[in-house]
Formats: C-alpha cells, structure tokens, sequence
C-alpha cells in the first residue's frame, strides 16, 4: 500500500484531515472559510491542513468560485487521481469488478470477471492474484490502490470481517487473507448493504437520508440507510427481509422455517412456481423444453418474461404483489423518503414495479405512503461492486 497519513497513527490533524475529505465526499467543495466554519477550527489552521492534503494529492485547487460582487474565494475538492479503490461482487461462478477512483468515478468494470469461488483459503488468495492480473491487463497502476472492498452473500459481520457462509480456519477471514497478500485494508460487507451503499452514494438517490433498498435475487435481503449513514444492527445483521414470517404458506425456506418473505417474493420463489406450474401442464413458451426434461434456469424466465410469455409474466406479479406488501409493512415502519428496488430480478422492469406500487397503495397506510417514492437501482449489476469501493473508502477515512 502506498504510505500515506491515511495509514499513520491517529492525533488530532489526522482526524481533521480525514473529517475534511469525509466532508469534501458527502458535499464535493468547499471553501477554506466553509471547511474552517465546519471544524470549528481557525483559517490559518484549515489552510495549513488543506495544503498538507495537496502536498500529499489528496486535494486539489478547483479556481475561484463565486459572484462577482466581493472578493471570490478560492474552493477546495478531492483529487480523483489520488488513489483508487476496488470492489469485488464475490459469487460462485463469477466475481464482478469494479475499480473507482478517489472522487468515487467509476474507472473500470467488468460483469462477469471469470472465478469459481471455493471455499477454501487459496481460492481467496487466487481471488488476489486474479485482481491484479486484472489491473495489469487494463494498463492500471496497482501501487495506486488505497483499499479493497468485498461484497458476499449471506451474514456478515463488517467489524471482524467473518462471513459466516465461509468458514476459515480460526483467526482466517477473507479480509484478513487478501490484506496480507496485498499488503492493503479490505473490508467485507453484506451484498445487500453494499449495493445499499453504491446506489446511495453513486445511483438513483438524490439528497434522500432515509433510504431502504431492497434486493430481490435468488433470495430477498435489504439494506438500510438511516438520517445518512448505513444501519446495522448490533451485530451487523440487519435487513433480513426475506426471513420475517409474513406468508401462511408450508414452503420451507432456506433458512429452515416456514412462512418467509423470501418464499413467496424473490427470484427463487418465481423460479419455484414457474416449475410447479409447468408440471401442472400451464401452456407457456417454456413448456416444450420442461416436458423434454431440459433443466429451466431462473435466466430463462427472466427471457419468457421479456419474451411476453403469459405464464411467466403472470407469475412474477404475483411476486410483485407478494412483495410489495412487505414493502408496505416497512414503509408503515421507517417511513422512508426512498425504496430502491434492486437485485437481479429487477430485470422484470414493470411486470414487477406495477404490483408493487399496487400492494404498497393498497396496504400502506395513507399518511405514510405519500412521503415515500419507490424507484428502480440505476446501477443494476453495479450497484454492489461499486457500493464495495465506496466502503473501503469510507473505512479508511474512518466515515463508517
């Protein structure tokens, strides 16, 4: 990693000095009398930290801003060719990259980087050795990466770096392998509050404080902003959506009780239903392949959905209608200005948003639904790669 005051011992000028960059990220320039208004702290103080943050790249002197009436003052902002940050999108088959630069502009990403993930110690370390393979064959400087993020599925716990879909040996995490490899901090956090966290910063949110975002893949988790800041929980097991017991239903879910969210609203509820309903001889454009014993993946219902296929469509609004009452019962609860859908089966466009917009009209309460709008992810397959580098950003500077 490159030695910067990001990786020295903490005193109070490093403290400012992070505070001025985490202030810079939430509201982009500032002017030295602005900053100085914002520490609480003296202009010969602010500008003597502001230089320090130049001399080292971290800042740099957008011109002077301003009216013309009155002397105009010179504004401050980050310096993108600081450093980059990656973020991995960690999946069994597949891990999706994302490189960012220090303002958090997307540099470089790539969907489907070829990986089979196993759980064992040196498929993380391959994980490494790939990224900077990656960064070799994209012409990418890796001496200038300040952070690695991971996002994975399943529970996290951000503080110890454990994931617990993947055991180590004790004392191993995946962040702890890959930061003695490379020699840089790595953070893992839940994919849902890492796509939380991209759209948040980089997609479809505006000036919006309270945000929900709900995931609806293979299985329905969710990600909560609070007055600005990620909520986690004690533990940092927050937003297990799929797993409250809404439905009367005998549906084991994966988790091992009955009745979740997640059996009735996501993707691997519509993949479900779509079959049971094959079987029982619904007419659909995928019934020849089925009845042939060709296996029906979830990707090709999401294609019979785009292909107008009555059975498929059919079923993902009852989905969406499933969905969008627990939607409504988390509206009735936060009352947030904000809900992103997110999450692969966002594919489905308005065959899903239009029953969910329903239910949450039918089933939220009046004087709290109208305070909330309810938008599509504008990053799609990138909101959880590019949510990981704006974590590993916001932990090194100490803003999470």
């Amino acid at each position: 990693m490159r030695e910067t005051f990001l990786a020295q011992k903490e005193n109070k000028n490093i403290l400012m000095k992070k505070t001025i960059l985490r202030l810079c990220i939430n509201s982009g320039e500032y002017s030295i009398a602005g900053l100085s208004k914002e520490l609480n702290a003296s202009v010969p103080t602010v500008t003597k930290l502001i230089t320090e943050l130049m001399d080292d790249g971290f800042m740099v002197d957008l011109g002077k801003h301003g009216t013309s009436g009155g002397r105009r003052p010179s504004i401050y902002g980050l310096n993108p060719s600081a450093g980059y940050f990656v973020g991995l999108d960690i999946r069994h088959s597949h891990v999706g990259l994302a490189v960012t630069d220090f303002k958090g502009n997307l540099v470089s990403f790539q969907d489907n980087h070829p990986f089979v993930f196993e759980h064992s110690e040196e498929s993380v370390r391959k994980i490494g050795r790939s990224v900077k393979t990656y960064f070799e064959v994209n012409g990418l400087e890796w001496e200038k990466v300040l952070g690695m993020g991971i996002s994975i599925t399943g529970r996290v716990n951000p503080t110890t770096g454990e994931s617990f879909s993947y055991n180590f040996p004790e004392g191993m995490t995946i962040s702890s392998i890959l930061s003695e490899d490379l020699d840089l901090p790595v953070t893992v956090e839940n994919d849902s509050r890492a796509m939380t966290y991209g759209e948040y910063l980089s997609g479809v949110v505006k000036k919006e404080k309270n945000v929900l975002f709900v995931n609806i893949s293979w299985g329905l988790g969710m990600g909560i902003i609070m007055d600005g800041r990620l909520y986690y929980g004690k533990s940092g097991f927050s937003g297990e959506i799929g797993h409250v017991p809404l439905l009367n239903n005998d549906t084991i879910c994966r988790c091992g009780k009955r009745g979740c969210l997640e059996t009735g609203a996501s993707g691997s509820a519509l993949h479900r239903m779509v079959l049971e309903e094959l079987r029982n001889g619904r007419a659909s454009s995928l019934s020849a392949r089925f009845k042939n014993g060709e296996k029906i993946t979830i990707n090709d219902i999401y294609k019979a959905i785009h292909e107008e296929d009555v059975l498929a469509i059919e079923i993902v609004e009852e989905v969406g209608d499933t969905l969008g009452r627990g939607i409504a019962g988390l509206i009735n609860i936060f009352n947030p200005e904000l809900v992103v859908i997110g999450g692969k089966m966002a594919v489905a466009g308005d065959y899903l948003m239009l029953p969910v917009r329903s239910a949450v009209k039918k089933y939220a309460q009046n004087f709290v639904g109208k305070d909330t709008s309810i938008k599509f992810s504008k990053l799609g397959r990138e909101a959880a790669p590019i949510g990981a580098c704006m974590l590993s950003r916001s932990k090194l500077l100490g803003v999470l």
